[in-house]
């Protein structure tokens, strides 16, 4: 079986290990580091030495092990490696191959120097910060430019040996940034303006260094770029002409390295969108320990990679999906991703809105403990009936859902989230609600308290809380509330604000065959009883009650606040004009149109040809000028009621009749038989 050396932990290097993976072929490749190492994915016919090798001991490595060629894929900016590997190959008499990194063409207003003391020297009369991103070898010489210690800030590997050399140099530990690349444009521009930085210095190290980035990020900053240049290069090919090289004279398979079992995402790299539960390790699956520790690169936020990330690992700060998905793609190198996501990926997770953006990429869900059943697991209780909502960067009506669930569960964000919560409630009448608070669940700090709501209230929680509530009473989930359940109020003239009563309400509300998602018109809504009843029927929707009457709007907003519905939207002013600029509707309540009825109903019709309209009447002009209307729609009904109720009247109780009342449907959609 053939054998061949690579030297090199470069990305290049990295690569062509990859490709030999798998083959029939015996691999050795030789790094300088530990952090080297760990990048190299493991593989039957690979074996990996990590040591810094003189000109001697290559030829000794050479004769020992008897390889049939030398693959020197070191750092362009690594002459003396190159010189001592030529060496022992021409001692020994070992076949050589070069492998170079491209070349990119540099910015028109790049500065280039030709070595590192050509940088320092520039650089000594240069004023204001410097961001060096060269490494930690060349920190020493560095060291000589004036005012080092204040005005330079070094980017290097978070290794112990990189950190020793930035502190012999008297260089304070706020002026060093150990971090793992590769790193995107805007990381780098980030950088670049934490650090105030001048100007930026670095090598050209190519696309596979991040070259470009570094540059781009520059040219944003509006800071100079100094290039030191490369040095003089060896004859040598690039990846493609060094692959094909050998697989011609090793007889290779040209289109891969491995089996298709053993290499399962060679074509397109894997992603693995990762649950890790809490920040506790030991809660953490089997699958997802493994996912990480085999994963090239972990993407997520940085709490997600302080509690994942294994030492060496590469890691890159992320949380939008779009930025997720545009490191994935900017890391060609890396065949296995892991992102990572707190709790588990189908709770309210942001792999909902990430999976769409991955098209190009295999991907698979590894799931984990959500908080819900940490939490619950902690108070030893069963979740099976709890309801769950999110506060945490989104909209949510936690009174809302506790008038349909006895318990519920809650993901709160912000500063003190879990107090304002308990506030809420206490505001909206539920301050005997019994409240459990998981605070940092899985990290140090984890604590847990209970209490009632009222109990609560003023208590300060860490933004980092999750919540569980639970209440004994039932909440009416039928609509028709009692006319009393409202503020009554008079116009300026004296008369009660109009109301749609409760039996004629609940007819009404029956008619308009409600969503719980519905957008709803209340045109006329006067005290609001309509536009309340359909914002407690429609939680997840929106209402927006249409009021004219300066007297009706004020009892509006009095009884949307006795509510608590705050998906309630009064609107000022009178309909049509006043619904132009409303969403398309899906319902329309109308009690009121004065004197527009077709204007309205047109309106409705255009926004939504399918929208579901139901109006009363009461006069005889109103009900002759809807029934005209009947013919317009694919399907209407009018009903007509008269509903009496009983009242004392001496020694005996009486029934008094209201009004008789005409309730009209109409509607262009589907219509259930």
């Amino acid at each position: 079986m053939y054998k061949i050396c690579i030297f090199g932990g470069t990305t290049e290097g990295r690569k062509l290990v990859e490709f030999l993976s798998g083959q029939e072929i015996e691999v050795y490749t030789s790094v300088a580091t530990d952090y080297g190492e760990t990048l190299i994915a493991p593989a039957e016919n690979v074996t990996v030495s990590v040591a810094r090798l003189t000109a001697e001991g290559m030829a000794a490595l050479f004769r020992e092990q008897n390889f049939d060629c030398v693959v020197d894929a070191t750092h362009p900016y690594a002459p003396v490696v190159t010189d001592n590997i030529l060496t022992a190959c021409r001692e020994v008499g070992v076949d050589y191959i070069r492998l170079l990194r491209e070349e990119d063409r540099l910015p028109e207003n790049a500065i280039v120097v030709e070595n590192t003391q050509g940088a320092v020297d520039y650089l000594s009369t240069f004023e204001g910060n410097v961001f060096l991103s060269t490494g930690s070898k060349e920190v020493a010489a560095y060291s000589a430019i004036p005012g080092f210690a204040q005005r330079v800030y070094v980017r290097v590997l978070p290794m112990a040996d990189s950190l020793a050399a930035c502190e012999r140099c008297g260089l304070p530990a706020a002026h060093v940034l150990a971090m793992q690349g590769p790193f995107s444009e805007e990381m780098n521009l980030a950088m670049l303006r934490d650090t105030h930085a001048d100007i930026l210095v670095t090598k050209d190290s190519g696309s596979r260094g991040g070259f470009p980035e570094k540059a781009a990020a520059a040219r944003k900053a509006g800071i100079p770029l100094l290039v030191v240049g490369r040095p003089a290069q060896v004859a040598g090919s690039s990846y493609e002409q060094v692959v094909e090289i050998l697989t011609e004279r090793y007889h290779l398979r040209p289109e891969q390295g491995g089996s298709v079992e053993e290499r399962p995402c060679v074509e397109k790299p894997l992603v693995s969108i990762v649950g890790i539960g809490t920040g506790n390790e030991e809660e953490r699956t089997v699958r997802c320990e493994r996912v990480i520790r085999e994963a090239d690169c972990l993407i997520g936020a940085e709490r997600m990679l302080r509690a994942a990330a294994r030492p060496g690992q590469l890691c890159l700060t992320a949380i939008a999906p779009e930025a997720i998905r545009d490191m994935i793609r900017s890391h060609p190198e890396c065949r296995r991703f892991a992102v990572v996501m707190s709790g588990d990926v189908g709770f309210f997770s942001g792999t909902k809105k990430l999976l769409p953006l991955l098209d190009r990429e295999q991907v698979e869900l590894v799931p984990g403990l959500s908080s819900m059943v940490v939490l619950c697991n902690r108070l030893g209780k069963s979740y099976e009936d709890v309801a769950a909502l999110s506060l945490h960067g989104r909209e949510g009506d936690v009174v809302a859902a506790l008038r349909q669930h006895k318990r519920l569960f809650v993901l709160v964000g912000g500063e003190n989230g879990a107090g304002e919560l308990c506030r809420r409630l206490v505001e909206a009448g539920y301050g005997e609600a019994q409240i459990s608070v998981g605070e940092q669940l899985g990290y140090s700090g984890e604590r847990i308290r209970c209490g009632s709501a009222a109990e609560l209230a003023n208590e300060h929680f860490h933004s980092l809380s999750a919540v569980l509530v639970e209440h004994e009473g039932g909440a009416v989930v039928t609509h028709g509330l009692p006319d009393s359940a409202f503020v009554r109020g008079r116009q300026s003239d004296g008369r009660a604000v109009p109301m749609t009563k409760r039996e004629i309400r609940s007819v009404a509300i029956s008619a308009l065959a409600l969503t719980g998602d519905a957008v709803c018109w209340d045109i006329g809504a006067g005290t609001g009883s309509v536009s309340i009843e359909m914002a407690l029927q429609a939680p997840a929707g929106s209402v927006y009650a249409v009021e004219k009457n300066p007297a009706a709007l004020e009892l509006l907003e009095e009884n949307a606040k006795r509510f608590h519905t705050s998906n309630l939207h009064v609107v000022s002013g009178s309909a049509p004009e006043a619904c132009r600029d409303l969403p398309a509707p899906s319902h329309v309540f109308i009690g009121g149109s004065s004197g527009n009825m077709g204007e309205i109903l047109a309106l409705a019709r255009e926004k939504n040809p399918s929208v579901r309209i139901v109006a009363t009447a009461i006069a005889l002009e109103t009900v002759s000028e809807l029934t005209a209307c009947m013919g317009r729609f694919a399907h209407s009904q009018v009903v007509s009621i008269a509903a009496a109720q009983g009242r004392e009247a001496g020694p005996y109780h009486l029934m008094f009749g209201q009004n008789p009342v005409y309730v009209f449907t109409f509607t262009d959609g589907e219509e259930e038989e």
